[in-house]
This record gives C-alpha cells, sequence and structure tokens, in this order.
C-alpha cells in the first residue's frame, strides 16, 4: 500500500471540532473501495477458521463493522479498550481500560484498529495476546502514520498509510467528538495542504 494523497479536485470541506479546524483528507467513498479490497482478504484467509475478531475501541468500531460485514466474515467478535492519547498528543503509557472476555488460546485472533501512529499501543497489546498461545495473531488497521512509527507493527490488513497528521472522522475523534463522521479529515494547519 502506497502513501495516500487525496485525490485532486476535493472539494475545499472545512468542519470544527470543538477549538480545532479540519479540511477533508479521505473521502468516504475511498474508503468505502478500500473496505471492500482488505475484506476480500480477509474472508479469504479465514474461511473456515472462525477467528476471533477483536475490535479495538472506540475508534475502530465503524471499520470493525464495515469489514465484518463487507467480507461476511464468521468470527466471534469481542472488544478491547486501549488509552495512549490526550487530546491530540499520544503518550508514553499505554492503558487497558477494558479487556476481552474471550479464551484465545489455539485460535486465530484477528485485531483490528484504527490507526497506528507510533505503533506503541500495538506493540504493547500484540505481545500480550500472543503470550496466551493463540493459533494466529494478525492486525488490520485502517491507517498507519509512517513517519510517527517508533515500535515496527506487522500490519498484514492496511487501509492507508498517511502523513504525520492529526485525523479525526470515520471512528476518529478529537476529544470524543468527531467519530461519527463518514469522511476523514486532517487538521488544519497554515502550512499543510491537500496530497
Amino acid at each position: 500500500m502506497s502513501n495516500f494523497q487525496s485525490p485532486r479536485g476535493l472539494p475545499i470541506k472545512h468542519i470544527k471540532i470543538g477549538d480545532l479546524r479540519f479540511r477533508l483528507f479521505i473521502p468516504e467513498s475511498i474508503i468505502e473501495e478500500r473496505i471492500q479490497e482488505l475484506a476480500k482478504s480477509i474472508k479469504s484467509d479465514y474461511r473456515g477458521k472462525n477467528p476471533i475478531i477483536i475490535c479495538v475501541l472506540k475508534g475502530a468500531i465503524l471499520f470493525t463493522s464495515d469489514l465484518v460485514k463487507a467480507g461476511e466474515i464468521d468470527g466471534q467478535i469481542d472488544f478491547v479498550r486501549l488509552s495512549s492519547y490526550d487530546g491530540t498528543t499520544s503518550t508514553e503509557k499505554v492503558k487497558e481500560l477494558m479487556s476481552i472476555a474471550s479464551d484465545i488460546k489455539g485460535r486465530h485472533v484477528l485485531v483490528i484498529e484504527d490507526i497506528v501512529d507510533t505503533g506503541r499501543t500495538l506493540d504493547y497489546y500484540l505481545k500480550h495476546l500472543k503470550k496466551q498461545e493463540p493459533l494466529s495473531v494478525e492486525l488490520a488497521a485502517l491507517l498507519l502514520k509512517p513517519d510517527a512509527l517508533k515500535f515496527p507493527v506487522d500490519i498484514k490488513y492496511l487501509g492507508f498509510k498517511i502523513p504525520d497528521l492529526f485525523v479525526v472522522g470515520y471512528g476518529l475523534d478529537y476529544n470524543e467528538s468527531g467519530r461519527g463522521l463518514r469522511d476523514i479529515y486532517q487538521l488544519d494547519l497554515p502550512d499543510v495542504g491537500l496530497y
């Protein structure tokens, strides 16, 4: 997956969330198209395996739902809630606010995350899961910020690589607002244009 560049000719669309202004970055139609591609691969790879699908709350809820529906993936869904953000800044510490209820020993596991930036959260969590002796653990992520990555994370199913920008929409939030937006928006900075 190459670095995502917003298509030229997008309408100039801005929104305001709290005290920040954002501009359109990835339109809903492009997100939907990529989800169809990822869902097809996941369906093929997990056919007959009945995986445990772990949605990382809260940001990945829409992505997880759309992937599972698009791929008609037959698996058990569970949820974990991890935190490593304060406002627009990633912190040094990962907190597990809610754990999965499933026993993953001897099972195939697919973790679905909204965004990977430093990789700290997933590095911590994937190591934690592997100690529980699953048959396999794979990762699907909607977005990856390669320039921010400090902990190498193997993402088998990746939506888009994006610049190191703060983004909201399609499950991603700014202080718990903006998750329900259909498109993804980037923080509107004076020196940052559309790609």
